[in-house]
């Protein structure tokens, strides 16, 4: 972790963690609501581009995913690596959930909404290496409101996405076994 530490000061692997777990509770949400704009600032536009084609061809069939009782179990630093622009960090988090379909009317269609079920996931995020820090408050690029980005990246008053691509790390990467 020294490379990383070279360009980033203040990293550190439990803060990381912690923020890569919220990030994947985050987008577990956001498929179940429906609302992927929650989660737009904090991944790459292939991760949105990839759950939007999963959310609309559900929506298409009037079918919405479940998560229930998520949960990370176990959360671990795979590798890692800098180039002279990018720090990598490749994780894998245990997860388990119900995992299931409910129709428009939250009727039971398929999956599995008795027990849950473990999954293996491997997230990689990237943050560039000439990163802007940023303030204890984060504020809208569009209005300058202040913004919680562990909550919503989403202004609440103007709508701008706050945009973490040059300023933290950003979800590259998420495969789900």
């Amino acid at each position: 972790m020294n490379d990383i530490l070279k360009y980033d000061h203040n990293f550190s692997v439990e803060k990381f963690i912690t923020y890569a777990n919220n990030v994947f509770v985050q987008i577990h949400v956001a498929v179940i609501t429906k609302e992927l704009d929650k989660i737009k600032h904090f991944v790459s536009s292939n991760v949105y581009d990839e759950l939007s084609v999963k959310v609309n061809q559900l929506t298409q069939r009037g079918l919405t995913q479940m998560y229930d009782e998520l949960n990370v179990a176990q959360t671990d630093i795979l590798n890692y690596q800098t180039t002279n622009d990018l720090m990598t960090i490749e994780i894998k988090i245990i997860s388990r959930y119900l995992d299931y379909l409910v129709d428009q009317n939250g009727n039971y269609v398929s999956g599995n909404n008795s027990s849950r079920i473990q999954k293996e996931n491997y997230l990689t995020f990237n943050k560039k290496t000439n990163f802007k820090k940023t303030g204890p408050i984060s504020k809208c690029p569009g209005c300058g409101a202040s913004i919680n980005i562990n909550a919503n990246g989403k202004c609440a008053y103007c709508g701008t996405i706050y945009n973490l691509v040059d300023k933290d790390w950003v979800l590259s990467s998420l495969k789900t076994i």
